[in-house]
């Protein structure tokens, strides 16, 4: 015999998902705009922008920007990367100091 699928509890866990992935979104836009240094900017200014952005449709420019934002991304990883693990000297004199004498 078949099990009866309870259709209203996975819709609220559904919805409770999506509720999450908004959230989520939300606070990611907010940190990308601190690490941009964006949060500066007047709030007109930056609506201006993005509706700037939206609006175009050269794509030579919109990829310029893409590859930028990819630079701007690599970079930050990097940088999180060394504060994660030390820069390289700090590591070469951390690898000296485990190694015997």
């Amino acid at each position: 015999m078949r099990k009866v699928r309870d259709f209203d509890t996975e819709l609220k866990a559904l919805n409770d998902r999506a509720k999450l992935l908004r959230s989520r979104k939300i606070q990611q836009f907010g940190e990308l705009i601190e690490a941009t240094g964006a949060d500066a900017l007047e709030p007109d200014l930056l609506a201006g922008a993005l509706l700037a952005v939206v609006a175009e449709k050269d794509r030579a420019i919109t990829g310029a920007w893409s590859t930028a934002g990819a630079h701007f991304f690599r970079a930050t990883a990097r940088r999180s990367s060394r504060r994660l693990h030390g820069s390289s000297e700090n590591s070469k004199e951390a690898e000296g100091r485990t190694q015997p004498a």
